[in-house]
């Protein structure tokens, strides 16, 4: 009868509003290092992003990564999440979300 709801995120790449487990989860910990989390668990702040290179790159241009943690991202950090992204792409939770 009743229908749960679904709950939904907006990527900060493309902008696009997704169900949220076809999306990845960044968190910045306490040191200023931005990582994936993609059992969604990690304490700290969060944003959202689709599993593509693509949406990366954009949050990177548009400098997204930035604002939203309010630190910039460091060439080695840039270098892991780029790994953990593409690591991901694999993964079977994601192969429906990979279209951002």
């Amino acid at each position: 009868m009743n229908e749960k709801k679904v709950p939904m995120r907006r990527c900060i790449g493309c902008q696009t509003v997704k169900e949220k487990q076809g999306l990845i989860r960044l968190v910045s910990d306490k040191q200023g290092v931005i990582h994936a989390d993609p059992r969604g668990v990690m304490p700290g702040r969060g944003a959202y992003l689709c599993p593509t290179q693509e949406c990366l790159k954009k949050a990177l241009k548009s400098r997204a990564l930035e604002r939203t943690f309010k630190q910039k991202v460091t060439p080695e950090n840039l270098d892991e999440l780029t790994g953990d992204l593409e690591s991901l792409q694999g993964d079977c939770l994601f192969q429906g979300g990979t279209d951002g």
